[in-house]
């Protein structure tokens, strides 16, 4: 299979990759497959020269979560490789530092000086508004988007306000990239941030109402369009602070739905990524985010070695750059 012509990153906040224990970890008790990720094991390292690892969804021992780089193959059809996303930080992994780091290639964290919660402050959004990964391959000559919706009043915000936002608002801002509007939505050229658009339906909006796998179609069917296409997904972390059950299985059949829809209809030129900030969803015993590993999974032309070497979240934009800029 040859080199990735395009890429389409799905940032999905608070998924880490945990344990094989269905009473922790939802991703074993949902229902599904593609998000049932085989275990880490510290007791079973590939060889330094072992350039990637087979693995069954059920076997109970795969490359431990030391980061050795090498990809493993998941019967999902993905390759993925566990990503340290604390990077010699003390302390529970955060949104803000988490996100600015995917999205800039840069350990925000150590430059903060600690983990941050929330949206990006003054120190983030200064490496954000310099080294946005849409910012760069917009300088590069490369077509970027933020496929997100955005409702009605974040238009009449000032820049200002608006910078005070989420991490990939920023970056969005730092490439002056347009924003998509509900209008946007009903004519699918983006999705909202639950991608059904029902949260946008009960707010009052002439929103269409999609099910994941027609969410999934319209993703999918835009990507032609562009070098390089970014999708946030919030409400894992929303539901992994719930530490409810439910809620949590319900996200994960959601997204699988979502995905399996994408991989129907991924262009056969692109390279479809799924990471994440920080560890939560996966682990139910807790409410809190965890230090787990985050999973780092490629689907299409050129996955296995797009990630080959990749240890940290910091890694993630360069390798991106690699193959578009």
């Amino acid at each position: 299979m040859g080199a990735a012509n395009r890429v389409a990153l799905l940032f999905v906040d608070g998924f880490g990759w945990g344990r094989d224990d269905p009473s922790v970890n939802p991703g074993w008790s949902y229902g599904g497959t593609l998000l049932r990720l085989p275990p880490l094991s510290s007791t079973t390292r590939p060889a330094a020269n072992q350039a990637a690892v087979d693995v069954s969804a059920g076997s109970s021992a795969i490359a431990d979560a030391t980061f050795t780089g090498a990809p493993i193959r998941l019967d999902n059809g993905a390759w993925a490789v566990p990503l340290d996303a604390c990077l010699g930080v003390p302390g529970l992994p955060q949104s803000a530092t988490g996100q600015t780091t995917l999205l800039t290639g840069i350990n925000a964290a150590a430059v903060q000086g600690r983990h941050l919660s929330g949206f990006p402050g003054p120190t983030l959004r200064a490496l954000l508004l310099e080294h946005s990964l849409l910012l760069q391959l917009r300088r590069a000559g490369r077509r970027p988007v933020f496929f997100n919706t955005y409702r009605t009043p974040f238009f009449s915000l000032t820049r200002a306000r608006q910078l005070c936002m989420s991490a990939t608002t920023v970056a969005n801002l730092a490439a002056d990239l347009p924003f998509f509007d509900v209008p946007d939505m009903a004519a699918g050229r983006s999705l909202y941030q639950d991608f059904t658009g029902e949260e946008l339906r009960r707010l009052g909006f002439a929103a269409p109402l999609l099910t994941p796998a027609e969410a999934g179609a319209c993703l999918a069917r835009n990507l032609p369009r562009y070098d390089f296409l970014l999708y946030e997904y919030f409400r894992t972390d929303r539901a992994g602070h719930t530490a409810d059950r439910a809620a949590a299985e319900d996200e994960l059949r959601r997204l699988d739905a979502f995905l399996e829809a994408i991989l129907a209809e991924l262009p056969p030129d692109t390279l479809l990524m799924w990471c994440s900030d920080h560890g939560n969803l996966e682990d139910l015993t807790v409410a809190t985010h965890t230090r787990n590993p985050v999973p780092l999974l490629a689907w299409g032309p050129g996955a296995r070695e797009f990630m080959t070497g990749l240890t940290g979240l910091d890694q993630v934009a360069p390798a991106i750059l690699r193959v578009l800029g």
